[in-house]
């Protein structure tokens, strides 16, 4: 199964195992353009979403498969969605995870309601101060020295749980993101959303969007939005989970997956979770 980090531009060593899923499948995680283990570009414009639909391709054409499982996560969803639209023959089967929504022009319904429904969380105050200043300065298009700080801040929005692996998990998310190629990912970039829906309303493999109950962006709503662009698709939603289902439950988001492919859980004794 072929993996796309979000972030954007996330090194795709955030994945880890997806829960445990790498002791059922051959996990092949790809990094962006600038980040973790890829080269940086000379023409920094080739960071933007859209321009990496080929490196998925030249990465599957290099795997010699005729076609491939797709499995993407956050703002990896839009370069799947992209993928999808533009080379649909290539997928036996995609996995969107909490996906981004930019690409096929989907609004992120339900984003207040959802951040109130933590507003019991022992950490709600500060994280939705940082949550409401990360939206004013994006708002204006305020630079990461403002931003990142603030993201990292609003991060317990993002897991259902503010332990302290979630609170290791969002901090490595400053050295695992390159400002340049994260910056640049989303930079101009402004695709024609009624011929991405027109091509992904034609795509017969089967698709499955899987949201966290918890999560702001994208909520429930807005994932079944996407699913139903899709003709074959399917959208479940992981209770007690937020951006990073894989982290929350990962023995329920494995099963989901699994199920989604066909496939049962082996039994790994002791395996630890």
């Amino acid at each position: 199964m072929v993996c796309l980090p979000g972030g954007p531009a996330r090194a795709a060593s955030y994945l880890g195992d997806l829960g445990g899923l790498s002791r059922e499948r051959t996990l092949l995680k790809l990094d962006h353009r600038g980040s973790g283990e890829s080269a940086t570009p000379e023409d920094q414009a080739s960071y933007r979403c859209e321009r990496l639909v080929d490196d998925v391709e030249a990465f599957r054409v290099h795997l010699g498969l005729d076609r491939m499982d797709l499995l993407a996560h956050s703002a990896g969803g839009n370069l799947a969605e992209l993928y999808a639209a533009r080379y649909p023959h290539r997928l036996s089967r995609l996995v969107l995870v909490t996906p981004g929504l930019r690409a096929v022009g989907v609004q992120t319904a339900g984003f207040a309601e959802a951040i109130a429904a933590r507003s019991t969380e022992w950490w709600y105050p500060e994280a939705k101060a940082a949550m409401d200043a990360w939206q004013e300065a994006a708002s204006r298009g305020a630079g990461p020295d403002e931003v990142n700080p603030l993201r990292v801040g609003a991060a317990p929005f993002a897991y259902g749980r503010w332990d302290e692996r979630a609170r290791l998990h969002a901090e490595a998310d400053q050295w695992e993101r390159p400002e340049t190629a994260s910056a640049g990912f989303y930079d101009g970039f402004a695709p024609d959303t009624s011929a991405v829906r027109a091509a992904l309303a034609g795509l017969d493999a089967p698709v499955l969007v899987l949201a966290g109950g918890l999560d702001p962006a994208p909520t429930p709503q807005a994932a079944r939005a996407l699913a139903a662009l899709f003709r074959n698709a399917e959208t479940v939603v992981q209770d007690g989970a937020s951006h990073f289902p894989w982290l929350d439950d990962p023995a329920r988001f494995v099963k989901t997956v699994l199920t989604f492919l066909g496939e049962e859980p082996a039994t790994h004794g002791n395996a630890p979770h």
